[in-house]
């Protein structure tokens, strides 16, 4: 695991971007919001102690066993990609504007359509609601298609996202492992 990163670390990684774990043909890609400062220090998706995207893979069936973050790369043989709707990186989610997720929205649609996954499944209702213009969105799947990939929106998994228990984040997520698993 790699070793953490400092504050100067941190506040060094606002605005940078971490590379996309992506292939074509994946079966499901993972969409996050945008990366913190910790994940950007790092380079790693999810990477802050407290995220609990790892967990939920875990709990929803999607890996033997939780995954480091530094392992992210491991994730394309298991037919698994991540991304985000906005690259750089933030402290916080809310320091990105409606403007700046929309136009992350409309990336996203174009590498989806590029590297045409199965599954979509944005990380964060409010990101995914403000991204596609959706406000009556609800966690789960949707009715939108991107090419031939069906969407799915599931809980931030963020440690600040305390609505959202380690236990009912990881049931969201094995609905989608089972939507995954029957086409």
């Amino acid at each position: 695991m790699p070793v953490k990163p400092t504050k100067a670390q941190q506040a060094a990684a606002h605005g940078t971007t971490i590379p996309d774990v992506l292939a074509p043909g994946l079966d499901v890609l993972f969409c996050g919001i945008n990366p913190g400062l910790y994940s950007g220090a790092l380079g790693l998706h999810f990477a802050r102690p407290g995220n609990r995207f790892w967990p939920a893979l875990h709990a929803g069936g999607f890996t033997e066993r939780v995954m480091d973050p530094s392992e992210q790369e491991d994730l394309l043989d298991l037919g698994l990609g991540i991304t985000n709707v906005v690259a750089r990186t933030t402290a916080r989610a809310d320091e990105l504007s409606a403007a700046e997720l929309r136009a992350g929205g409309e990336i996203l649609v174009r590498k989806v359509l590029e590297y045409r996954p199965r599954w979509l499944a944005v990380v964060g209702i409010t990101a995914y609601r403000t991204a596609f213009d959706d406000r009556r969105a609800v966690v789960g799947r949707q009715s939108r298609v991107i090419g031939s990939s069906k969407v799915w929106v599931l809980p931030n998994p963020s440690g600040l996202n305390a609505h959202w228990t380690p236990a009912t984040l990881g049931e969201e997520f094995a609905l989608l492992r089972r939507a995954v698993q029957s086409g």
